[in-house]
């Protein structure tokens, strides 16, 4: 499992959790919050009709009075009263009155007038002086039928308790104010969560973006690719530098450790037959031994002298991981700079240079230098392999959103067994006719040329003999 997938789920999990139990508490909490709230709206009615019933009691006519003709009217009132979006027509109140003794002497509901109440705690509490409340259901069988009674005292003028009124009213009157309020307060849950949802996706796609990045910029670098240090944020960013720091400097131990092993190997045959030339040339040697010596001496200091340059040139180049200062230019211009540059060296060797540049192509971004550099290294080598006489030809077209330079010659071709192997650093084949080897650095000077481009470089065998010299570059 992914380490993005991983947080997001335990930041679900939590925020999930968290935010059920908080619905929980709240629904929980709604319930009692407004029956509480009903209850003290019920205890100061009780109060005021307590007050109001008071004489009509006294007077001994509590049922026949003006009291109970009023609360008897009040039932066939019309409210017409909307309740944040709940209508109400009509009074949910039931108000009864018992004496000292706890005996029903009013009822507004008419059924339990002469019932004796003192064992309901509304008023049995209420007439030993203490607050009188209950909940009873209306049906047993049912616990959504609970009717909730508060009632208060009725006093003579002495303060003494004679009686008590109650007022009662169903839960049901409130139950739809509660049941939305629930509603409410799941629906704003599921959003919450739905935010906390969208929220832990956002971070854990960022999250694993940049280590995925990262990542993968590790694997480019042990694979042995170019690779660009992503763009990384906060400690990231910090690790992602740490990375690159480690990476050069890995690279440039193991890097100089190659070289010098390589180099080292490569340079064995040329100081070798210098060596043994020098010798030669110490002893009696006449004219044209010593002619020939002489000549083998300059031909391998000038091998070793293009080796250390070219070694040095493909070592800067293998060095950067990216174009340090690219600039607009046509390709064509630079072909042409290129095959200008190696025009001497094809006269001496006897050989033509043919240019087919195609016209109108779009600019190039890239290193004018190192660009020509890899033009004139593909020429060189077609050179190298060209028969006396021979035509080195030089084509830059168009290939789809891309430019392609080829360079062809008539030469043998390269053999089965070095296909795969030409780019290789120091591999070099012999060349045709002294059997003479190069610094075998041109070829993979130009493959990372042309990686640092964005490109790449190919070389094949060419119908009817010869080798093709591959430089592509996007457009």
């Amino acid at each position: 499992m992914k380490i993005g997938l991983r947080i997001f789920l335990g930041y679900f999990l939590i925020v999930a959790i968290a935010g059920l139990l908080l619905a929980q508490v709240f629904v929980a909490q709604v319930k009692p919050g407004v029956r509480q709230a009903m209850e003290d709206t019920l205890v100061d009615t009780a109060n005021v009709l307590a007050e109001l019933a008071t004489d009509d009691f006294i007077k001994g006519r509590i049922d026949q009075g003006d009291f109970a003709r009023r609360v008897r009217a009040m039932a066939g009132r019309d409210y017409g009263a909307q309740i944040w979006g709940f209508g109400k027509r009509t009074s949910q109140y039931r108000i009864y009155v018992t004496d000292a003794r706890g005996i029903v002497v009013f009822d507004s509901s008419g059924r339990d007038v002469g019932r004796d109440y003192s064992r309901w705690n509304d008023v049995y509490l209420t007439l030993r002086g203490r607050y009188g409340a209950r909940s009873t259901r209306s049906e047993y069988a049912d616990p959504n039928s609970t009717v909730m009674h508060v009632a208060a005292p009725i006093r003579d003028a002495g303060g003494r308790i004679i009686g008590v009124l109650t007022v009662a009213k169903p839960n049901s009157a409130i139950a739809p104010f509660i049941e939305r309020s629930q509603r409410s307060v799941w629906r704003w849950g599921a959003v919450l969560l739905g935010v906390s949802l969208l929220i832990g996706l956002m971070a854990a796609w960022w999250l694993s973006r940049q280590l995925g990045a990262l990542r993968r910029y590790a694997n480019a670098v042990t694979a042995g690719e170019r690779a660009t240090l992503p763009r990384t944020a906060g400690e990231f960013g910090e690790l992602g530098h740490a990375l690159e720091t480690m990476r050069t400097q890995l690279e440039g131990k193991q890097y100089v450790e190659q070289y010098v092993h390589t180099l080292t190997h490569e340079m064995k045959s040329p100081l070798a037959a210098i060596r043994g030339s020098a010798e030669l040339l110490e002893g009696p040697l006449d004219d044209t031994d010593r002619t020939r010596f002489a000549a083998t001496i300059r031909a391998q200091s000038e091998r070793l002298s293009q080796m250390i340059d070219k070694m040095l040139a493909l070592a800067a180049v293998e060095h950067r991981q990216r174009l340090e200062h690219p600039e607009s230019l046509s390709l064509a211009d630079v072909v042409a700079d290129a095959a200008s540059q190696c025009e001497t060296r094809l006269s001496q060797a006897g050989l033509q240079l043919s240019l087919d540049l195609a016209a109108g192509l779009p600019d190039v971004r890239g290193d004018r230098f190192l660009l020509r550099q890899a033009v004139v290294n593909l020429i060189e080598n077609a050179a190298d392999f060209s028969p006396h006489g021979g035509v080195v030809e030089v084509r830059l077209d168009a290939e789809g959103d891309r430019q392609r330079v080829e360079v062809r010659d008539r030469g043998p071709g390269i053999p089965d067994y070095a296909v795969g192997r030409v780019f290789e650093r120091f591999y070099s084949l012999p060349r045709p006719g002294n059997g003479s080897r190069s610094s075998g650095l041109g070829l993979p000077f130009v493959a990372e040329v042309a990686a640092l481009h964005g490109g790449e470089a190919s070389l094949v065998n060419r119908d009817g003999g010869g080798a093709v010299a591959g430089l592509v570059l996007p457009g």
